[in-house]
């Protein structure tokens, strides 16, 4: 694509010079790409970065474009526009050849439980697509997720969905958080099916600033589908119910009867307009109940037969760093995304209800994200886990000790039993050797995730490597003991 037909929409004049990408980054710039100057985002813990004052450094890259929001004078062919980020979100759908018009598009969003409903929807689909917090697939191939966010820049969200086109894939599940609709990652997409799973009020109001903004920056998703799939648990349904809908849970078209938790998952009645049926999910958790039923009811009204969903359901492999289970005799060792009071306390009782023993738990909070956090963390940790070993989790350029301290304080008041271990891998290690036969060790917080940040630095992380690792440095602290006692 040349950069006259490129710019073409917005009515601007420019040479017919070949674009060979997008940029939003500087510092992703590459000879022949345009580079889009983007606003930071204010937030409270941090002054935001203004993409403006990084075109010296896109122009020095080899960028032939630029597109921003001030009256500016550059070398090259400069667009202005009055909303960079929506400009972002539309000239990437023009390069990569509006891919969302050849695939049927499934949209996830919610507080609590995008990345399961994601992932079990995309493996009752035939031919789906799936770009989410865990990670993107692409047929049977599985790749690691694209950076630190639950939904990637738009150019990375136009690109995923072309090559998924190009694949042949006729469908495409997205993982869509609040701050992708609020920031315009997806603008332009329109969905077949929009999922709202979750609503809870108190959480990412350091972008939101107040519940309202939080629910309507959800509440896009559904407007921008054709069909909503919605749980009867949401506030303010009468208003998401005035488009075409299907509710799943208590009062709804699609909901389970007679949830049994057992050791190696969830048996229930799956009832649906399509037909009931006895449905099994592989899954630690009720609350996984319900992001199968909003999954089922995705897949059946797009078609889907009940038959395949009941047979997919009870073969889902399960979700990186969603109550992975790394070990489970003599002590179990779970690993989970809960970095929030409210996801920390589900998973906590959930773990509560099969454990013979003690209940031991490694988590932190993170660096420049809202504060609040830390507190209901804490209190979480003091009042569930027999024992917290509190420690980092992302802490950027935030002092380590001080969100510890803050993390402490709040498990102090309610007499609570921890230790503050600032290194991740040490805690863990720490916890392991501490369990005992019939205890659970909860991992907390970091789940799928490939980095840990440290400062400026985002280093390589393996949550999973790291606990079978220290299980290992276990076994053989243990086996030396054994060989000592018999010597």
């Amino acid at each position: 694509m040349t950069l006259e037909e490129l710019f073409a929409p917005f009515d601007q004049k420019a040479p017919p010079l070949p674009v060979a990408g997008l940029a939003w980054d500087s510092r992703q710039v590459e000879r022949g790409f345009v580079f889009v100057a983007i606003p930071g985002v204010p937030l409270p813990h941090r002054r935001p970065l203004d993409g403006h004052a990084f075109i010296p450094e896109a122009l020095k890259r080899g960028a032939i474009a630029v597109v921003g929001e001030r009256n500016l004078t550059l070398p090259v062919p400069y667009l202005r526009v009055e909303d960079a980020r929506r400009a972002l979100a539309l000239l990437a759908r023009r390069y990569h050849r509006e891919p969302d018009q050849d695939l049927c598009l499934f949209g996830v969003t919610g507080s609590k439980g995008k990345s399961t409903t994601a992932a079990l929807l995309r493996h009752l689909l035939p031919q789906a697509a799936l770009l989410s917090t865990v990670g993107l697939w692409l047929g049977e191939e599985r790749r690691p997720p694209l950076g630190h966010f639950t939904t990637p820049e738009a150019p990375e969200v136009y690109a995923f969905l072309r090559e998924a086109a190009d694949r042949g894939l006729k469908e495409a599940v997205l993982e869509v958080s609040s701050h992708a609709l609020a920031l315009k990652r997806v603008e332009g997409l329109r969905f077949r099916v929009g999922i709202f799973v979750s609503f809870y009020p108190d959480d990412h109001l350091d972008l939101h600033g107040t519940p309202e903004n939080y629910f309507r920056a959800k509440a896009l998703l559904v407007e921008r589908s054709e069909l909503a799939v919605l749980s009867t648990r949401l506030p303010h349904l009468g208003l998401l119910c005035q488009k075409p809908h299907l509710l799943f849970g208590p009062g709804g078209e699609v909901f389970a009867e007679g949830v049994r938790e057992t050791p190696r998952g969830l048996a229930f009645v799956l009832h649906t307009p399509w037909g009931r049926g006895e449905a099994f999910l592989p899954m630690l958790g009720p609350y996984n109940v319900e992001n199968a039923l909003a999954a089922s009811a995705a897949a059946l009204a797009s078609g889907v037969p009940l038959e395949r969903v009941l047979a997919r359901l009870a073969d889902f492999p399960g979700v990186p760093g969603r109550m992975e289970v790394v070990q489970e005799e003599p002590f179990r060792v779970v690993i989970d995304f809960a970095h929030t009071g409210k996801s920390l306390e589900e998973a906590l009782k959930t773990l509560r209800r099969t454990t013979k023993g003690r209940l031991l738990l490694v988590v932190g909070a993170a660096g420049e994200r809202d504060p609040r956090r830390r507190e209901d963390i804490g209190k979480v940790a003091a009042r569930l886990a027999d024992k917290a070993f509190f420690t980092e989790e992302d802490h950027r350029t935030e002092p380590l000790e001080a969100i510890l301290e803050a993390l402490a304080e709040a498990a102090r008041r309610e007499g609570g039993v921890f230790e503050l271990v600032p290194d991740r891998e040490e805690a863990i290690l720490r916890a392991i050797q501490e369990a005992r036969a019939g205890d659970t060790v909860l991992l907390s917080g970091k789940g799928h995730e490939a980095t840990l940040e440290r400062g400026t630095l985002a280093l390589p992380w393996n949550e999973r490597e790291v606990a079978l690792r220290a299980l290992r440095l276990r076994a053989q602290a243990e086996g030396s003991a054994s060989r000592e006692g018999k010597a």
